[in-house]
């Protein structure tokens, strides 16, 4: 069935759905016209009204399709190998596309997994965030400690920069060491510099910042990714630290591209191997531990596209390199991005509550795009989602909900919708046969229920 969100507002409101039925278009242009079906749904509990998130749908197809409907149609779970033309030999994976993020083949995406050294990502990005915000500076240099030492350097026989004891090593050289060679070292110095121990890092500075950055899953017991039962994490929320490095750090990303680092005058290739291997590969990061198997999120830009592709769980290395550039190379052969709703074009229509206007236009300030089969087989579902109805007075500009696409029953693109105009607040009487036929709708729609 639909999924509808719900939350409570303010009173006076009602839970309200708008769906939109996209018609038959049969150009590649896209261009969309819409027909409303206006829904209303609400229920009183302990008195009080609660109201849910409106809810628009419209329904697309590309290429000679005809009108599509489905409002009751199920949303769920990942598409199988056979529905997407891709078979996948991970157990777990993900490939996404970096600029909209639109998936493009999940499997298992969500599943809890040792992320091993692929959890280095995490560690770099509260580093690059830390820097950003000025906290910490590239120059400054953190003591190589007997712990460090011991755990992530030369002693302890797993991947390490080779940072001599007690010695003062720079942020920026910590970096290269932790993203390049794969250095616990340098992970458990940054750590033990920024928060005092490792424990306090993985709870306070890498779990806050996952936390921020939508990554609800995901939990840390050290800053390294050995062995540890607090490290777990799915390829999705991986794939999301991904592209958020790639697109919020641009010159810290510019280090998951370099080949090889030398420090303590051993010089130490790059772990990943899509590097020399598959064109337009930059990064990101390898890892294995016995307990998750063997793992790798790479990413690679061919003709102006970028994808991301994170997988886990293999038995092999040569199977994880394997896998992620056939699956790198199956997304570019096939997908192609593709424009559903132009910047600053009317997405839809959000209902307001108590305003000179009982409607306010909604738009996307950015392209909606999405990748898709370049066989035009994709059908694609937009869901335009706010909470309302929106109390007037509006502002012109003003966040008003999302609008979420999916291709053929997966996610693919979620973006913000604004509201186009602004629109003023209404005489005493318009609010009035507001709130009365809100209150009448919903008092309507609660005793349906109860029969």
């Amino acid at each position: 069935m639909t999924r509808i969100v719900q939350s409570r507002v303010p009173a006076p409101a009602s839970c309200c759905s708008r769906q939109f039925q996209l018609l038959e278009r049969r150009s590649q242009g896209l261009a969309m016209a819409f027909r409303f079906i206006s829904l209303r749904r609400s229920r009183f509990t302990s008195g009080m009204l609660v109201r849910a998130l409106v809810a628009g749908l419209l329904l697309a197809s590309l290429g000679w399709c005809g009108v599509l409907y489905a409002a009751n149609q199920s949303i769920q779970g990942a598409k199988k190998a056979e529905d997407t033309g891709f078979d996948g030999d991970a157990p777990t994976a993900i490939l996404i596309e970096a600029s909209s993020g639109s998936v493009l083949f999940e499997k298992n995406a969500d599943e809890l997994r040792a992320p091993s050294s692929m959890m280095k990502l995490m560690t770099a990005e509260v580093v690059f965030n830390a820097i950003q915000k000025g906290d910490i500076k590239l120059t400054d240099e953190y003591r190589i400690s007997e712990n460090a030492w011991r755990k992530g350097g030369a002693p302890s026989g797993g991947s390490t920069m080779f940072a001599a004891i007690n010695s003062k090593v720079s942020v920026d050289d910590l970096l290269h060491g932790a993203i390049i060679q794969s250095g616990n070292d340098a992970c458990i110095a940054l750590a033990e510099a920024m928060a005092g121990n490792e424990r306090i890092f993985a709870a306070d500075f890498m779990t806050k910042r996952a936390r921020e950055l939508g990554m609800t899953k995901s939990t840390f017991g050290n800053s390294n990714g050995l062995p540890d039962p607090g490290n777990k994490m799915t390829v999705r929320e991986l794939g999301i630290l991904a592209r958020h490095i790639i697109l919020d750090f641009p010159e810290f990303y510019k280090l998951f591209g370099e080949k090889e680092y030398t420090w303590n005058k051993i010089r130490q290739p790059n772990r990943n191997p899509l590097l020399n291997s598959m064109e337009g590969a930059d990064g990101l990061k390898t890892g294995y531990t016995k307990e998750g198997g063997y793992g790798m999120v790479g990413s690679a830009v061919q003709n102006g596209t970028r994808l991301i592709v994170v997988v886990n769980g293999l038995e092999d290395p040569e199977d994880r390199a394997t896998e992620a550039k056939k699956m790198l190379e199956w997304g570019f052969r096939n997908f192609e991005t593709r424009t559903l709703i132009a910047a600053d074009q009317p997405v839809g229509y959000a209902k307001v509550f108590g305003g000179e206007s009982r409607s306010v236009k909604l738009i996307a300030k950015t392209p909606v795009k999405v990748m898709v089969h370049k066989n035009g087989s994709d059908k694609l579902i937009a869901r335009v989602v706010y909470s309302g109805p929106v109390r007037a007075p509006v502002e012109a500009g003003q966040k008003v909900g999302v609008v979420k696409v999916w291709r053929s029953g997966n996610i693919a693109v979620e973006t913000p919708v604004y509201a186009a105009e602004a629109i003023g607040t209404g005489s005493t009487m318009r609010r009035a046969i507001d709130g009365a036929s809100e209150l009448v709708i919903g008092m309507f729609r609660a005793g349906a229920e109860k029969l």
